[in-house]
């Protein structure tokens, strides 16, 4: 039994391929676009339409841009010989918000998940090699998830940089800010010691 018309249960069916989306937030989100304007429905279908048409990858550092090379790459301040590696553009934002970093980035999408069939050459690997010939850059800067995926990525990223003479970082992990020592787990508190760094 079908128990909404066919457009709302298209519209829930497509929400729900979103991630993080499940069948009941899809099927609220769906109900607040309804309950809304017809001008909000189209201004929130208008964006999605823009953002597939208009958004691409930033051929220097594969960052999705409007702008080709994207404005951090343009961007003659930065440090041309740091470059962190990240996995999806949205992890560029969380770095830029540090307000730490000053060199350049390269955007893998996604990291290395050979149960997901995911090896080297579905991620920006090759591109990243290209844009490291003659560029200046001394030091690659691994910023990776720090997970199965993310391990193995920048272990992947350590083997092929490192012979020719890059000096590959990884960001440290551990405990966060205002975090217990008693609630963390071991691995957090092992990455913790391993990270430690004189005061």
């Amino acid at each position: 039994m079908q128990y909404f018309a066919r457009p709302i249960s298209r519209l829930i069916g497509q929400l729900t391929r979103l991630p993080g989306i499940g069948p009941k937030t899809a099927q609220r989100l769906a109900f607040h676009i309804l309950a809304g304007s017809q001008s909000a429905a189209r201004d929130l279908a208008e964006s999605i339409l823009e953002a597939r048409d208009k958004i691409k990858y930033c051929s220097r550092c594969c960052n999705l841009t409007e702008d080709d090379p994207c404005p951090i790459c343009r961007d003659s301040r930065r440090d041309g010989e740091l470059l962190c590696v990240v996995e999806n553009p949205q992890d560029i934002v969380a770095m830029e918000k540090t307000g730490e970093f000053f060199g350049f980035y390269h955007v893998l999408h996604g990291s290395i998940s050979p149960i997901d069939g995911i090896g080297p050459e579905e991620l920006k690997i090759k591109e990243l090699l290209e844009r490291l010939k003659n560029s200046g850059v001394k030091e690659v800067i691994v910023a990776t998830d720090p997970n199965v995926e993310g391990e193995a990525t920048a272990l992947y990223l350590a083997r092929i940089l490192k012979p020719l003479d890059y000096m590959v970082t990884r960001i440290a992990h551990g405990l966060p800010i205002g975090g217990d020592l008693e609630y963390a787990d071991e691995v957090t508190l092992g990455k913790s010691l391993q990270g430690r760094k004189e005061i």
